[in-house]
Formats: structure tokens, C-alpha cells, sequence
């Protein structure tokens, strides 16, 4: 969500911000802009892709050695150039809003106060242009300028109520930059030779550029001058090389070339064998040292007695799957809780209790503050599932199991959803050891099921041709219903939201025992219905479900295990999964759905790697 570039250097730095744009497009955005020092303020500003804007710079010969770019997700205003950042201050007087300012700013986050700083600012003579929160902090900053920016923006950020990660430069410090972080991630890339320096709300941003990153903590501000730079707390201390270390991040520009693939959601949904078979890399038995961290994980596996999981969509998903896991197979009572309503509404705390939090990018706005809510009520045992080691959810978590899903470009989340599938059963085994539940023959079946995983995956991948055939149907739809019992009724919730995400085809998914509860009024030959069979305890159960939907003139489209005696008839249409996989079934289930909302949204003409609306990292609320 939003993406900020920025960079002090000696060169024309305007093509490096556009291609560091171009990186993060995969946040999600609804427009994008540029601004430089060039005889005063100059910028570019696009509601349509950065590639758009790179023909409008190209062709406006927009020049600077230092500038800021950002790509925004409306959050304040509508789409339009007119919010679109960077934003510029304009002076007081009767006709500032036609005179660029001094001061340049792009943001990403909410300002919670901006009204009322809004009508302070407007009282002192500033004009507004937009609707968005985010120039009031342009106009703050320019109002308390007296010649130092950085002093200007420590002045201002006091009176910001809410979260933010800003780039700001001022034309008359023309070779400097300050950056500032608080709730929403904030890197600094060091350049070739220390003799530029650069801004980015991801180290993404700066592949090819530097390698050299320092990421910034909680109320950090950044002071970036051409061949140096300075660092401080945000009591104002200065920080240390010691305390903000530099770190060579391997990120790669092949992580964001398509390959054979036409959308990076369909190469993602193929890269999951590799990336559980990297996430298991390394495993080669159950030991409390696969969960790094600042605590002892096994006297903390010893200690607590409950799991309390926070995550937000897709994530959370994954939590409810871990939860049927962490009660059959480690015997521990589990709560799953959406992190966006968690810390809203009285709960009561365990102390011994274990506070797992899932997120893809570490950085999501909700669940961090669930987390931090949490450790408020004295819940101090803390993990993060995360696919990010450098992010702020595995600094602020006690413990930590690092997924190696890669980058994850697509908004709607494939690979990083079942690489958190791949850490949670660790962690419940881990757990299950830990409390004198796990025999050593289980413990090698269990972890011999895992290693098989990519070979399965694999086996899955190859039904994609039978998926397109079901896909012709879905695309015709505008409503669909998914089942599933037990285990697979996460993945049902799941394989409903892909669709709802990138077909726009209103989905809803139900434990299949619920279906004569109510939707089985909705069921008729216009509303298909997925259901998940495996051959497990509840196939009977889930056998008596799909009768009642065809006794209605219900359609089924039915992923069944070989084993499972249902064959394809009228109204009845049957994918084979290619084996039954027990407990680790979801994480093959789950990828004939993903691939159902790919080729049904590719029929329909969507925008499947950037669906409307939505955005790949939430970092606001």
C-alpha cells in the first residue's frame, strides 16, 4: 500500500526514482508522481501506471539531483492528479495556491488530526489543493521552516497524530532530504561510494541501485545530505552505526520478471513447490531452535499453556487451518482472532498464553497493533509467522519462523499463504514436542509428509487444464458458493476470497454442515458450488451436503481425493486430486482454487495483479 522512492545524489536522479516506482507497483496503487529541485519545485503527477508517467517525464525533460516519487492508494481524496503525491506547500497569501512552495513531501499512512491541523493552517493564510491528509504536513512543515528543514520537520512531527513515512526536501536546501517513520516502514539505502543516498518504503525499490540498506526503527528521523548522512531516535539522540546497522539485502530483479508466465499471480501460484521447499530447507527434525529470536524457544514452548493467533485476511486464514492442527495434534487450546478487531473489544488475557501473529510483509498496520495490544495486557510470549526477516512484526516478536516465499508481486496472496501453511504445522509440532505429545515415529511421518510436499504440489499444478475448463463456467457467474468441513473450511474461506479478489464475483464460503442454515436458499443452477472433499472423517457428512445442493438444481464443481467414490455426472463436475495428504491436505487443496480465481478473472478480462480497490501491504488502518 503506497510506495515511496527518494534520493539526494550528484546525477540525474529522476530515472531512478521512476524505475523504483515501477518496482513496488506490486503494493498497489491508483496514481503515482515525481518531484524534483529544478529552478524551484517541478513534478509529474499520473492517475494512470508509472509507465505513463515515465512518458510524461521523458517528454517534460523533468531533471534534479535530488527528488522524491510516490505511489498512492486513496485513502483521503479520490484518484485524481490533484491528490496525487508529491505534494507541494504554497506559501500564504492571496494567490499561493497558484505559486509552487518551498516545500516537497510525499507520504505514506494517515494523519488522524488532519482536520484540525487542516483549519490551523488555513487560519495562518495556507490554501489547500487537495483532499488528502497528507498536504497539511507540507503546509506544517513550511509554516515552521526557518532555514533548517531537519529542525523543521522534528518541529512538526510531534503535532502528527497517527501513522506515517514521509520524504521531504525543501528548495532552498536543494541537496537534502529528511525522512521520518512512525508506524509505516521507512528504509535508507546507502549508494556506491557513500556519495548518494536514498529513501524507499522497501528495499524493492532500490534493486540495482544499492544493496546497502539500514533499516529504520519506530520514530527514527533521517537527515540525508550528498555524501553523508545522519541518523537520530526519537527522543532526538543520535543513533549509531552499532545501533542501525547497514545490511546487504540480496534482493533481485529476477523476482519481478514474469518468465514464461502472464501475470505474476499465475508465476507465483508455480513457484509454490520451490518455495515450501525452501521455507523447509534446513529442517531436519523438531527442535525449538528452528524459531529464532531474543527468548528461549523452548522454555517458552514449556511455559505457556494456550495460542492466541492475529492475523487479517489471507493470513488469517491461514491462522483458523493452524488452529484445527495446534488442538488434534499439540493438544493446546487455540483462539483465532481477526487483528483489526482484536485490540477493539474487551478480552481477558492469559499470561501463558502464546501471541502468534501472520503476516506476510511483517509491517501490517492491524496486526502489529494487536500484537502490540497484546503485550499491554501482559502477554509477553510472542512468534510471528513472516515472510520478511528484516520487518517490524520479527523485531518486535520474542520469536520468529521466517517463510522463504520470495517476493510476492500479485496482490492477492498465493505462495506466501501456503509457506505460513508450511510454518504453522512446524509450529505445531514444535509445540506438540514440547509438551510430551509428539513421539519420535510421528515426528518422522509428519516430517517426512513435509518433504514430499513439493513433489504433490507439483502433481496439483498439473490439473491446471481441467481448472480452465471450470473457469469457463465461473465466468459467466456473479455469485458462487464454497464448502468445506473441518481442516478444509479455512480454504474454502480461502478459495472464496481469490475469486471475490480478482474476478469480482461475489463469493461466500460456509462449513458445509451449515448449508440447510440458510444458503441453501440461495442455491439454483446460477450459483455454483465448490466443495472441498477430502477423504477424511467427515466425507460421509460432506456426501449428505452435496445431495441436498442437487436435489435443489444446484451445479458442484468438486475437488475429491482419488478415493472418495464421487464421479463427474450431470450437474456434477469432479477434479482428482492426485493423492490424500492427511493433515498437510490444505496446503494441496488450496491451489486448484487459486488457480479457479486466476483463469476465471483472465476470462473475464480483469486486472488480476492489481485488482480494484485493494492493495498488497496494508500498512494503515
Amino acid at each position: 500500500m503506497c510506495g515511496i522512492v527518494g534520493a539526494v545524489s550528484t546525477r540525474n536522479i529522476v530515472p531512478v526514482l521512476v524505475q523504483g516506482l515501477a518496482r513496488l507497483e506490486y503494493r498497489g496503487y491508483d496514481s503515482c508522481g515525481v518531484a524534483v529541485v529544478a529552478n524551484g519545485l517541478q513534478r509529474a503527477r499520473s492517475t494512470s501506471r508509472v509507465a505513463e508517467l515515465a512518458e510524461q517525464v521523458s517528454s517534460s525533460k523533468l531533471e534534479g539531483t535530488t527528488g522524491i516519487a510516490h505511489t498512492r492508494w486513496a485513502t483521503h481524496g479520490a484518484p485524481a492528479v490533484h491528490n496525487a503525491h508529491p505534494h507541494f506547500s504554497h506559501g500564504i497569501g492571496p494567490d499561493a495556491a497558484n505559486r509552487p512552495g518551498r516545500v516537497a513531501l510525499v507520504h505514506n499512512g494517515i494523519i488522524e488530526n488532519h482536520d484540525e491541523l487542516r483549519a490551523l493552517l488555513q487560519s495562518k493564510g495556507y490554501a489547500f489543493q487537495s483532499q488528502t491528509d497528507t498536504e497539511v504536513i507540507a503546509h506544517l512543515i513550511d509554516s515552521l521552516y526557518d532555514g533548517d528543514l531537519f529542525h523543521a520537520v522534528r518541529a512538526a512531527l510531534p503535532q502528527l497524530h497517527g501513522a506515517y513515512a514521509i520524504a521531504v526536501f525543501c528548495k532552498d536546501e536543494p541537496h537534502r532530504l529528511i525522512g521520518a517513520r512512525a508506524g509505516s516502514p521507512l528504509v535508507l539505502g546507502i549508494g556506491k561510494d557513500g556519495q548518494e543516498h536514498f529513501l524507499a518504503s522497501d528495499a524493492m525499490a532500490l534493486v540495482g541501485v544499492t544493496d546497502q540498506i539500514v533499516y529504520l526503527d519506530e520514530g527514527d528521523v533521517v537527515d540525508l545530505q550528498l555524501g553523508k548522512y545522519w541518523l537520530f531516535d526519537k527522543a532526538g539522540k543520535p543513533v549509531t552505526g552499532a545501533q542501525r546497522p547497514v545490511k546487504t539485502v540480496h534482493a533481485h530483479s529476477g523476482a519481478v520478471e514474469l518468465g514464461p508466465y502472464r501475470h505474476y499471480m499465475q508465476k507465483e501460484i508455480f513457484e509454490q513447490p520451490r518455495a515450501i521447499a525452501d521455507t523447509l530447507e534446513g529442517v531436519n527434525g523438531i527442535v525449538p531452535e528452528l524459531f529464532e529470536g531474543s527468548a528461549s524457544a523452548a522454555r517458552v514452548f514449556k511455559d505457556i499453556d494456550s495460542v492466541l493467533i492475529l492475523a487479517c485476511g489471507t493470513s488469517y486464514y491461514s491462522g483458523c487451518t493452524a488452529k484445527y492442527w495446534l488442538e488434534s495434534i499439540a493438544k493446546i487450546p487455540t483462539q483465532v482472532e481477526v487483528a483489526s478487531e482484536y485490540r477493539y473489544r474487551d478480552s481477558v488475557p492469559n499470561p501463558k498464553t502464546l501471541v502468534v501473529t501472520i503476516t506476510q510483509s511483517g509491517e501490517t498496520a492491524d496486526t502489529l497493533a494487536a500484537l502490540r495490544h497484546a503485550q499491554s495486557l501482559g502477554m509477553k510470549h510472542t512468534l510471528t509467522i513472516c515472510n520478511v526477516a528484516t520487518s517490524a512484526m520479527v523485531r518486535e516478536c520474542e520469536l520468529a519462523y521466517i517463510t522463504r516465499a520470495g517476493i510476492e508481486i500479485g496482490v492477492a496472496s498465493t505462495k506466501a499463504f501456503t509457506a505460513q501453511l508450511a510454518g504453522l504445522f512446524l509450529l505445531t509440532l514444535a509445540l506438540a514436542q514440547a509438551k510430551g505429545r509428539l513421539s519420535d515415529a510421528e515426528e518422522a511421518r509428519h516430517l517426512k509428509a513435509m518433504r514430499h510436499l513439493p513433489t504433490a504440489l507439483q502433481a496439483v499444478l498439473a490439473l491446471e487444464p481441467q481448472v480452465m475448463a471450470w473457469a469457463e463456467d465461473f465466468a459467466k457467474m456473479e455469485n458462487a458458493l464454497f464448502l468445506g468441513r473441518g481442516l478444509h473450511y479455512p480454504i474454502a474461506l480461502e478459495g472464496a476470497l481469490k475469486l471475490k479478489e480478482i474476478s469480482y464475483i461475489h463469493a461466500e464460503a460456509y462449513p458445509a454442515g451449515e448449508l440447510k442454515h440458510g444458503p441453501l436458499a440461495l442455491v439454483t443452477s446460477a450459483m455454483p458450488v465448490v466443495t472441498v472433499a477430502p477423504n477424511d472423517a467427515l466425507l460421509e457428512k460432506l456426501k449428505s451436503n452435496m445431495h441436498e445442493v442437487r436435489a435443489r438444481g444446484g451445479v458442484l464443481y468438486v475437488l475429491a481425493d482419488a478415493d472418495t467414490r464421487i464421479e463427474s455426472g450431470e450437474g456434477l463436475h469432479v477434479i482428482r486430486m492426485p493423492e490424500h495428504y492427511g493433515e498437510l491436505s490444505p496446503l494441496l487443496h488450496v491451489v486448484p482454487l487459486q488457480l479457479l480465481a486466476y483463469h476465471t478473472a483472465c476470462a473475464r478480462g480483469t486486472d488480476v495483479d492489481k485488482p480494484r480497490n485493494l492493495a498488497k501491504s496494508v500498512t494503515v488502518e
